[in-house]
This record gives structure tokens, C-alpha cells and sequence, in this order.
């Protein structure tokens, strides 16, 4: 008798329950999904005298599941069934939900966790998906409707939409995309196929990598790989057991940054592996202070960190610090030395070096190792209670002096440290390293995935080491390529250098590449998580150079900043055959693309001002710009001009003023460039005098700043113009900005607080809200052919903080201060 799987044997039965032909001839296919399918029906009377086709296809959908997880029990398959039935699943990924649920936990189910878990009773409107939408692209750098399919894919890992019906998600983008980008065009007509060896323009295949890069980089290459929940071996099946019980199976993991220093862009890419994986996997990521040196953490880092972290766009789950563990890993460091495996050693410094081979190559016992365990208990009391100075003192772990890893030759675990701590204050003499306490408070809070950087491949054997020898959950460290970028410096210590030096003004100074001297810059934050999603995430470092970091933000910012009319070194211009008190009020776009930006209103006179480097003396059939008797047209100008004198300074014989005829009678000219330009008139307040406009260009001479930086740096890295117009709309446009942000931030903060995130129950220190963090730079406007600019946080604008709805001017006591983001592309238009 043959076991060969024969469907025609189910198709039947499978009909009989309620779906059509087709749907039972495809449940009948596979083998072992159909005899699960077949318990389902006969044991469930209900199932078995048919149902809706909607709830029989749900139940196809479970025997699916159930034919690829692990071991789910009689009674929880039950269970499921029935929430199929009394219609509170309702879709396929509600029912997936579901076996996993039950894949880790046991009847009888705790209902309330069971249902939030699996989005039973989750209602959303279309407009609150809409919402949704239109929050994804003002954060991320979707450029048109070649980003519709990768839109789709990350709004839907959003956990607010995650039970949303696909149709609707799918219907909401579209619409999004169709206020936003118009009407999509239909696809040229096919031409002939390429040559095989011709290649895409690199324009191209960045644009390419940008729109798949959210919707693979969490599923392909290092990510992609990374072992599912659980899929770490333990010492002891219970410790796995209790891991996937305190978890649910989910995806945990940390950010765990030393508050001894601001953040980097390197740090970016760490806070978007670790929040974005998480996030991408519905999981949650923690928020942990590695505060176990009190000698070099301050405040302002602590705040700076979480600030970071929030304006790049995440919310730690939990919010937690290494010293909220301090008792937990005393006890710990007490049981090693009980199981022989550490002991204290009072050797020098030096003589540590020595014994763990830094000079030899090999390593040799320390003359401590082998006292007996009762006496490194003792001295271990000893150290704690203070008898022992700094350095004269440690707690070492016994090893492995025969691997050829040196993280195997007995690390130090304990060091005496004569410094308060930030949050334990005086209770504590000793102090645990990085080796110790970071695999043990990754076990303490049952981190999935313990990601990290390149340079702690070594690490990973310790860190197993240390969890094994005391017996408790081993969490899986798995390492990325770190980011570098080229032309910069990212050592605290250096830039720590560079600003007590003067170099620079500060951590913030726009010139260096920290985190909060990007966003005093201007730069966007959904512009950094663009340029480090397309990256991608390998075991490969990544260096990169700043050219290309500057290229995205061009592309982020061409689809999402205003557009100004600005002149940064202005000529003026009389238009001798208009009025004296000729002024008309031109409406114009703030994106001639993005019309939901909205318009602005400038006047257009009798006197203007240009770029000066938009006029010349001397002419040339390759120049396009304006000349003695030469015409040029104006952006958005009722006409053009054309010039017919000019006036000269006597002392230096620079142009000091052009006079122009206004094209405005006969046939029109139509000139062959266009210029940007702002009017003269007093009574709107145009122009907009700039008191600086600071323009930051690379801090070091070369694309790798030697050991001696100090001799690479450009002395001028900072130019500063005091002569920049720009038209009145900006002050206006400023405004609205700003407190648009603010709205935003604000529903930010709500949303979290609706999420109840955790901080640390002895955390005391003042966290700022995301509404707290709008600052200056949120104003962002392109300077129409000059560049991207941003206002910085020296500027002070009364307007800004009047309440809404009052009349954006310029008050008494005003300065106005602009940052440039980021130059243009080369406009060949514009070459002379």
C-alpha cells in the first residue's frame, strides 16, 4: 500500500467546510498542511458543517502555519480555531500572530496579552493611515511613485498600522502619493533591450538602492542571516526556555552607549541596526546607558544621547542604565570566584601587561591566580569596602591562557575607582568593566540579538565564556561593519581636542561630523537614516566619503526643502523705465513639484538686486547671463531686463549698480537663462537682510586626517558672508515651519507617552521631551541656484515665538544667522 500523498483524497472534505474548488484543490497540495488541516475539520463540529469562505480560508491559513512552527499543542490549536470563529481574527497575518503566540505559551492563555498581541479588536480610520503616510515621506526621502512599493512595505512595519488591511494601507499610500506627486505617469513604450554589457548611469543605481533599501536591509545580507529568536545555544535548554517566555519569542535588542561623550554619524548607523531591526521584526529595542566609569560621564552626555536617539526618530522601549545591575553583578563577580573562576590580583599595571603577553606575544599565570578561593573572597569584601586605592587592586576572571585569543587571558571583571558615581553616588568603590558587564546585562534583560560593531569579533568568545561559567542566559553577539566617513575625525579624544583648542566652537560646530553639529547644521534627520539604510549592513567597514553623504542629502532635500529667492553678494539694479513707485505682488510656489508646500508673496519694483557674479562686463557667445546690452529673464518676474549702463566705484572700479530697461512693450525677448534677484521695498519688509550666512567647507585638508590632525586642518574651513538677501517669504515660511515641527514633535510625545515607555526606576536624570528638541534648525530652505541653507540656533527672531496666526516681521533686535547645509549640484547652466 503505497503512502504516497494523494490531494483528490481531501479536495472533498476540504470543499465541504467552505471553500470554493480552487481554494481546496491548493490546501489539498501539501501534504503535511493538509492533515493538519484535516484534524482541524474533524475536530471541530463547527468548522466540519462549513462556515463563511472568509473564516474557512482563515483556517486553511492556520493549518499552514501550524505546518511550520514548532510544537503547538491540542488545545491551543482549539483555541485559535474558536478566535476564527467568533470572527476575532480576521486576517492571515492576525492568525500567523496567533500560532506564534502559541508556539511559547500554554493553556490557558492570558487573553488580554494574547489579543494585543495579535491585533483582536485593533480599529484604525483610513485618515489615521493617511497620517501615517504623510509622517513616513516628510522623514524619509521618497523622491515619487518609484518609491510606491517600497512606501508600502515599510508602513506596514509601522506598529501603529500593523493590523491594518493591506488594501487599506495600499489605498492610502496611492493617495498620499497622488496629492504629493501627481498623477502617475504611465510606462514608456518599449524600446530595443540594452546591450548585455551596458550598465545603469550611477545616478541610477543609486536611486535604485535608495527606494529598496528599507524594504531589504532588514531581510538580506548580515540582517537577514541573523538567527532567529531562541535560535542561540545555551548551556541549559530551561535558560532558552525562560529567555522565550520573558520575550514571547520577539525580537529584543539595545543601544548601549558610553555616556562619555556626544554621538557620532558612525553612531547612526548603531541606533538604526539596533532600533530598526527590532522595529522591522515588531520587537523592542532598550535604551542602555553603559555607565560603569563614573570618571568620565557627565550629564550633558546622558541627555544628549536620548536627544539623539528621539530625533533621528526613535523611542527606546525601555530606558535603562549598566548601574541599575550593579548589585546583580557584584553577586555574580561573588559566584565566580566561588566556582574558581576569578581571583584577585595586585599586580602593576605593567605587570599585567606582561603576564597577559602585550610585549611577548604569550601569555603567563599571574602570581594570584591560584590563591585560594576564600582568600579572593576576602580581598573581594576588601575591595569593595574601600581598603584598596585605585590601581592597587582587581578582580580578574580566570580564562584560558592557552587560546590564542587574548580576550581568553584572564580580562579584568573588577577595578577600584575613587570617583562618585552619577547615580549611585559613594555606595560603590569598585566598578565593573565593559567585559564584564556588558554579555551579563544583555542576559539580564534578555536581549534576542546582541549587535555590535567589527572591532568585538574577539569579544564574542569572552562573552560566551562569562555567561556559561555562571549559568546563565547567553545572549548571541553578532558583528557589523562599523561607519567611517572619509575627510573627518570621530575620535572623542581628538574632537575633544579640537574644541578645547578653539579649533572650532564647540561639539556642535557645523564642521564636524558629531550628530547634534548635523542637526545644528540643518541636516535632516530622515536624511542620515536614508544615507545609512542605503549603505546597507554587511561585516564589511564602511568607509565612506563625505561626496557621497553630501549627495543624499541633495536628494533628500530637493523633494522636501522650500525654495527662496536669495542673492548672497547682491549688485543693485535700477529699472529706469519703471515708475518710481512701481510695485507689483507676484504669487509664486515654494516648490514648483511640491505644491502642498504652499505659495509666497514678494514684491517685484523698480529697484532689485542680483547675484553679482550674474553680470559681467565682457561678454561671451557661451555666456548666457547678463552683459551690457545683453537680456536675462528674472525668476517668476513679469518680464525680463536687459542692460544698458552701468555705474562704477571711482577708488576701486567695481560695478556698483546696473541699469536695466524692463522688456515689458512690443514683441517680448526671450531670453535664453534666468537669475534669481530680490526687490527693494521697504514698506513689506523686503528684502530680508542676513546678518551671517556661515558657509562650512571640509575641517581637514585631506580624505584621511593623519595622526598629527592638527597640521591638516584647513584654515578656511569657515567663511562667513554678511551681505546675503533673501526675500521676504522667509520670514513667514520660518515661522510656519518651526511650528509645524513643534505640532509634530508634540504628537510624538503624545504617542509615546500612550505607549507608556520605561525608564529605569531610579532614572533621575531630565530626559527633554520631542518637543523640547525643536530647534532653529527645522527652518530649511533652498536658496534658489545658491544652495541649502538652515537657520542656525544663534539667530534670534522675535517672530518666531508669537503666537500663531500674528504677522511674521522683523522686530528691533533682531539677527538673523543662516547655516548651508549642503552646495547645489554643478549647474553647467551657471559656468562662465
Amino acid at each position: 500500500m503505497s503512502n504516497k500523498h494523494n490531494p483528490a483524497e481531501f479536495t472533498a472534505l476540504f470543499k465541504s467546510i467552505g471553500l470554493t474548488d480552487s481554494k481546496a484543490a491548493e490546501a489539498a497540495k501539501s501534504a503535511k498542511s493538509a492533515a493538519i488541516l484535516k484534524e482541524l475539520i474533524e475536530s471541530n463540529a463547527t468548522v466540519a458543517a462549513g462556515v463563511e469562505e472568509k473564516k474557512a480560508n482563515l483556517v486553511v491559513s492556520l493549518s499552514s502555519s501550524l505546518s511550520k512552527a514548532g510544537n503547538v499543542g491540542a488545545q491551543e490549536r482549539d483555541f485559535v480555531v474558536a478566535k476564527i470563529l467568533d470572527g476575532s481574527l480576521k486576517t492571515v497575518d492576525q492568525v500567523s500572530a496567533a500560532v506564534k503566540y502559541a508556539e511559547t505559551h500554554n493553556i490557558p492563555f492570558d487573553e488580554a496579552e494574547f489579543d494585543k498581541e495579535c491585533g483582536v479588536g485593533f480599529s484604525i480610520e483610513p485618515a489615521q493611515i493617511v497620517e501615517h503616510v504623510k509622517s513616513y515621506l516628510t522623514s524619509n526621502a521618497v523622491s515619487g511613485w518609484a518609491n510606491l512599493g517600497a512606501t508600502i512595505t515599510a508602513v506596514k512595519s509601522i506598529s501603529e498600522v500593523r493590523w491594518a488591511s493591506p488594501v487599506e494601507i495600499k489605498n492610502a499610500v496611492e493617495s498620499v502619493f497622488l496629492e504629493k506627486f501627481g498623477s502617475k505617469q504611465a510606462a514608456p513604450p518599449k524600446s530595443k533591450e540594452p546591450k548585455k554589457d551596458s550598465k545603469p548611469s550611477k545616478d541610477k543605481a543609486e536611486g535604485s538602492a535608495a527606494s529598496m533599501s528599507r524594504k531589504t536591509v532588514f531581510e538580506e545580507g548580515f540582517l537577514g542571516a541573523l538567527h532567529k529568536p531562541g535560535g542561540n545555544p545555551q548551556i541549559h535548554p530551561h535558560l532558552r526556555e525562560a529567555h522565550l517566555a520573558a520575550t514571547g519569542g520577539d525580537v529584543w535588542t539595545r543601544f548601549p552607549p558610553e555616556p562619555n561623550g556626544y554621538l557620532h554619524i558612525g553612531h547612526s548607523k548603531a541606533i538604526f541596526v539596533n532600533f530598526g531591526y527590532a522595529a522591522h521584526h515588531n520587537g523592542k529595542c532598550y535604551l542602555r546607558y553603559d555607565d560603569t566609569n563614573p570618571e568620565k560621564e557627565e550629564a550633558r552626555y546622558f541627555e544628549s544621547i536620548l536627544e539623539m536617539v528621539r530625533w533621528l526618530g526613535y523611542e527606546p522601549w525601555k530606558i535603562t542604565y549598566s548601574s541599575d545591575y550593579f548589585q546583580e553583578l557584584y553577586d555574580l563577580a561573588v559566584e565566580l570566584i566561588k566556582r574558581d573562576k576569578a581571583y584577585i590580583c595586585h599586580c602593576t599595571q605593567e605587570e599585567i601587561k606582561v603576564d597577559r603577553g602585550e610585549k611577548k606575544g604569550q601569555p603567563r599565570p599571574c602570581i594570584h591566580r591560584d590563591r585560594p578561593i576564600a582568600e579572593s573572597l576576602a580581598e573581594f569584601e576588601n575591595m569593595k569596602n574601600g581598603k584598596y586605592k585605585p590601581k592597587e587592586a582587581f578582580l580578574r576572571m580566570k580564562q584560558d591562557l592557552t587560546d590564542g585569543n587574548p580576550q581568553m587571558w584572564d580580562l579584568t571583571a573588577y577595578r577600584v575607582l575613587d570617583a562618585p558615581h552619577h547615580r549611585t553616588g559613594d555606595k560603590w568603590k569598585i566598578y565593573p568593566t565593559y567585559d564584564f558587564t556588558h554579555c551579563l546585562v544583555d542576559s539580564m534583560e534578555n536581549i534576542s540579538h546582541s549587535l555590535c560593531t567589527v572591532e568585538f569579533i574577539a569579544s564574542r568568545q569572552s562573552y560566551d565564556w562569562l555567561c556559561d561559567a555562571v549559568e546563565v542566559y547567553k545572549p548571541r553577539q553578532s558583528e557589523y561593519g562599523r561607519l567611517n566617513l572619509e575627510g573627518t575625525i570621530m575620535s572623542k579624544r581628538k574632537i575633544l581636542a579640537l574644541v578645547d583648542e578653539n579649533y572650532v566652537s564647540g561639539w556642535d560646530d557645523p564642521r564636524l561630523y558629531t550628530l547634534i553639529a548635523l542637526r545644528r547644521r540643518g541636516v535632516p534627520p530622515g536624511a542620515i537614516i536614508s544615507f545609512v539604510s542605503t549603505l546597507g549592513v554587511s561585516t564589511a567597514p564602511s568607509n565612506i566619503e563625505i561626496s557621497r553623504f553630501e549627495q543624499t542629502l541633495r536628494q533628500y532635500l530637493e523633494n522636501t526643502a522650500p525654495r527662496l529667492l536669495m542673492v548672497m553678494k547682491p549688485i543693485k539694479v535700477t529699472i529706469e523705465n519703471l515708475p518710481e513707485d512701481y510695485v507689483t505682488f507676484i504669487e509664486k510656489p515654494l516648490h514648483p513639484k511640491v505644491p502642498e508646500l504652499g505659495t509666497t508673496s514678494i514684491p517685484f519694483t523698480r529697484t532689485i538686486y542680483i547675484e553679482a557674479d550674474d553680470f559681467r562686463l565682457e561678454d561671451s557667445p557661451d555666456y548666457f547671463r547678463l552683459a551690457p546690452g545683453k537680456t536675462v529673464g528674472l525668476f517668476q518676474a513679469p518680464f525680463p531686463i536687459t542692460c544698458t549702463a552701468h555705474k562704477v566705484d571711482p577708488v576701486t572700479g567695481q560695478v556698483t549698480e546696473l541699469i536695466c530697461k524692463a522688456e515689458n512693450e512690443g514683441a517680448p525677448k526671450k531670453p535664453k537663462a534666468f537669475i534669481q534677484w530680490v526687490a527693494e521695498h521697504a514698506s513689506s519688509g523686503s528684502p530680508v537682510r542676513i546678518d551671517e550666512t556661515r558657509i562650512f567647507h571640509r575641517l581637514f585638508k585631506s580624505d584621511k586626517p593623519p595622526s598629527d590632525f592638527r597640521k591638516d586642518i584647513n584654515p578656511d574651513s569657515l567663511e562667513v558672508v554678511k551681505t546675503a538677501l533673501v526675500e521676504v517669504g522667509l520670514l513667514p515660511l520660518s515661522k510656519r515651519l518651526l511650528e509645524d515641527a513643534r505640532k509634530e514633535a508634540k504628537a510624538r510625545t503624545e504617542k509615546a507617552t500612550k505607549e507608556n515607555v520605561q525608564a529605569s526606576a531610579e532614572d533621575d536624570t531630565p530626559h527633554a521631551t520631542a518637543e523640547q528638541l525643536i530647534g532653529n534648525e527645522c527652518v530649511r530652505f533652498q536658496g534658489l541656484r545658491v544652495a541649502y541653507f538652515a537657520l542656525d540656533k544663534d539667530a534670534r527672531l522675535a517672530a518666531l515665538n508669537e503666537p500663531e496666526g500674528e504677522k511674521a516681521e522683523r522686530k528691533q533686535g533682531d539677527y538673523i544667522v543662516l547655516n548651508r547645509i549642503v552646495s547645489l549640484k554643478e549647474d553647467s547652466g551657471k559656468s562662465s
